[in-house]
């Protein structure tokens, strides 16, 4: 069936962020008198905060979980996301992929605000035609809430329609949840192995070259 839809994760597909979230989140566990390394940390990036706080400090309540989003959220914002850069060719493939005629979707586990950064960041607006951000959804990646909001916003189509770009084994999880193929990017330093067992039907090194082998990837259905 031809492919009518992309959903493209933004964070470690997009643009380059994913050391940045670790980072901030190792202030944030810090503020708390938590220590995880970096690896630990970034093992979890991809996840929203109430998906990654439960997993390394289980137990924690609702209003220490809040804060700590918030810690991180704050470190995020004032220190890194003006060093964020996009991928090279990330607003390319955007503009390929409506070219051919499908539409191009924003499924993030980042804020709302994060999502309208990315947005002009890519210089995108003319381009992407729907977002999903983890303001719009009570539950983050790996849970299936984020791809199955932008399916209904791009209704009439069916998963067997669209695709997911994503780059972390939690991307792919919540696609297969609503029966959406994903297309894996190594650009989120997560190892080829945790990839394929989640369930990616490809993979590629980058948004670049998933560009230029385009009319050969699952993109071209």
């Amino acid at each position: 069936m031809a492919i009518k839809a992309v959903l493209f994760d933004i964070d470690g597909t997009l643009v380059d962020s994913n050391d940045y979230h670790v980072t901030a989140w190792k202030e944030a566990f810090a503020g708390v008198g938590a220590q995880f390394d970096r690896q630990v940390i970034h093992d979890q990036i991809g996840k929203g905060t109430d998906m990654l706080v439960p997993t390394l400090l289980p137990g924690t309540d609702e209003e220490a979980l809040e804060k700590l989003g918030e810690a991180h959220g704050e470190a995020f914002k004032s220190k890194f996301l003006g060093q964020v850069k996009p991928f090279p060719m990330a607003r390319e493939l955007l503009q390929r992929v409506q070219q051919a005629g499908q539409q191009v979707v924003l499924a993030s586990s980042a804020s709302k605000a994060e999502l309208d950064h990315y947005l002009d960041l890519l210089d995108a607006r003319d381009i992407v035609l729907e977002t999903t951000s983890a303001d719009d959804v009570e539950n983050t990646k790996p849970a299936p809430d984020i791809f199955a909001t932008a399916l209904k916003k791009i209704a009439p189509l069916s998963a067997h329609e669209v695709i997911v770009v994503g780059d972390t084994p939690y991307d792919i999880e919540a696609a297969k949840k609503c029966g959406i193929a994903t297309i894996g990017l190594r650009s989120g330093k997560f190892p080829d192995e945790a990839l394929q067992q989640a369930g990616a039907i490809a993979l590629y090194d980058d948004v670049a070259a998933l560009l230029q082998d385009y009319d050969k990837s699952p993109l071209a259905g």
